[in-house]
């Protein structure tokens, strides 16, 4: 096994984050993002339990996760071919199909964890 120097390590880091700071340019990621920032703040102000941060937490990853190899497919298709191909909406479709899928999870999972409290608050 060839070990790879520290770096390399680093420089692939350094490309991580910068892949991230590039999903900030994304409509749909900025939404995604405003969204959890949302979710946190309504978080500390309802004092989620460990549990509760952790499906939350774990639910922000997974759609924030999504829509950056949505965004990566994307991209990655537009790069090989401008033209119309019956494939590529497919696999396109399908990328935004499994973001679409892991918000509406999100979200469920948001009515359970926050509509209790709000309601405990107001009544």
């Amino acid at each position: 096994m060839k070990y790879r120097k520290k770096s390399g390590l680093l420089k692939s880091f350094g490309y991580a984050v910068k892949g991230i700071m590039l999903m900030f340019e994304e409509r749909n990621f900025l939404i995604q993002f405003a969204t959890a920032v949302a979710v946190v703040l309504m978080g500390l102000w309802l004092k989620l339990s460990a549990l509760e941060w952790f499906v939350a937490g774990f639910f922000i990853v997974l759609v924030l996760a999504l829509e950056m190899l949505n965004s990566a497919l994307e991209n990655l298709a537009d790069a090989v071919t401008e033209e119309k191909n019956e494939k590529i909406k497919r696999a396109k479709d399908m990328a935004a199909g499994a973001v679409l899928l892991a918000a509406v999870a999100a979200a469920t999972a948001g009515v359970f964890i926050f509509f209790p409290k709000l309601w405990n608050l107001i009544f």
